[in-house]
């Protein structure tokens, strides 16, 4: 039997942000700072896609460019860790008291007969059992979900080993180990290289046939000189078959090839669910499973349900970043806010 819903989720939220990554953070910063009764949720930890980075891993970006609700990202240098980002963000939430449930996971956005939205809700560890269901009822639903949870899977036998992974970690248990990374963007590069470093036996495999173009210019250079010397293998215009406990079987220019491994890292990028669009009805575009929004808003097609970040841009991942995505958060907030304005306003005057 569901369990059931606590009375104070049975009160209707202005809005119910649905993931509490930077964007989703920003959002409910402005939500606060409007004075809407808001909710943040998220199936993991706060910001848990940082929190799968690589553990020694350093942002692309400068500090500034991360910030959310005006509060200073300092770091060491002037682009910050991933330990460094945490820290802000996990104290952003406790300073600015943002009421957060983690280890909640939206299963539905659901449209209600007299307006607003029931959005569905199952614990995750720790947080319970995920067999209860809670409803939460809000007038509006921002959904900054990301895309970080949803890899592009390979769809080979042996790819749900445990020893195969679609998150780079570090390269400290490897050393000595052979490790097949399947990929040749600048997540696989920069794993690559850190694995060389750490003592590990690295082979890249990648389908096409030169290394993927949007890698970084500062990574390519190296990466490239470590492949030419024979520190690093790579095997290009090669497609992975299967995966097995010691080797990953692929094929190359019509020949079959075992490549030893201890450890895979499948780096072949991620892409945004369209499944919780969907429930809400927003349109999805069958192509690029992005959804249809308001260039200006990112309101969907659904009256109410706005859509920030990545989660919006289906396989266009490489849209949208943190720093975008904050400008998307604030657009939104700043039109859900003159809605609910004008709308208070109107049932003043009607009074």
């Amino acid at each position: 039997m569901p369990a059931l819903t606590p009375w104070y989720r049975c009160l209707m939220k202005d809005v119910v942000i649905v993931g509490a990554g930077p964007i989703g953070i920003e959002a409910a910063i402005l939500a606060k700072r409007a004075g809407l009764d808001h909710l943040l949720l998220d199936k993991g930890s706060v910001v848990d896609a940082i929190r799968h980075y690589p553990v020694y891993m350093t942002f692309f970006t400068s500090s500034d460019r991360l910030e959310v609700g005006g509060h200073p990202l300092v770091s060491a240098t002037d682009k910050p860790t991933r330990k460094e980002a945490l820290d802000y963000y996990r104290k952003v939430v406790q300073n600015e008291a943002l009421p957060l449930h983690t280890y909640t996971h939206v299963t539905a956005v659901e449209p209600r007969a007299k307006g607003g939205f029931n959005v569905v809700t199952q614990p995750t560890p720790p947080s319970g059992p995920a067999d209860s269901t809670e409803v939460i009822a809000a007038k509006h639903v921002v959904l900054a979900t990301g895309y970080f949870d949803n890899p592009k899977l390979l769809g080979v036998p042996g790819e749900e080993l445990a020893h195969v992974s679609h998150y780079y970690d570090e390269a400290h248990p490897y050393m000595g180990r052979n490790v097949v990374i399947i990929g040749a963007g600048s997540s696989a590069a920069d794993a690559a290289l850190d694995l060389y470093r750490g003592g590990a036996r690295v082979t890249m495999v990648h389908r096409g046939a030169n290394l993927r173009h949007s890698l970084k210019y500062w990574i390519k250079p190296n990466l490239e000189n470590r492949i030419k010397e024979g520190s690093i293998g790579a095997h290009f215009q090669t497609v992975v078959q299967a995966i097995t406990p010691q080797h990953v079987i692929v094929t190359k220019g019509g020949q079959t090839l075992q490549l030893p491994a201890d450890r895979v890292y499948a780096l072949t990028g991620y892409q945004a669910s369209s499944q919780l669009l969907r429930t809400a009805g927003v349109h999805v575009d069958t192509e690029t499973q992005a959804a249809k929004l308001d260039p200006v808003t990112f309101e969907s097609n659904v009256p109410g349900v706005y859509v920030i970040g990545s989660a919006g841009f289906g396989n266009r991942t490489s849209d949208v970043f943190i720093e975008n995505g904050l400008l998307h958060a604030r657009a939104a907030m700043n039109a859900l806010v003159a809605r609910m304005k004008t709308a208070r306003q109107a049932a003043g005057v009607a009074s």
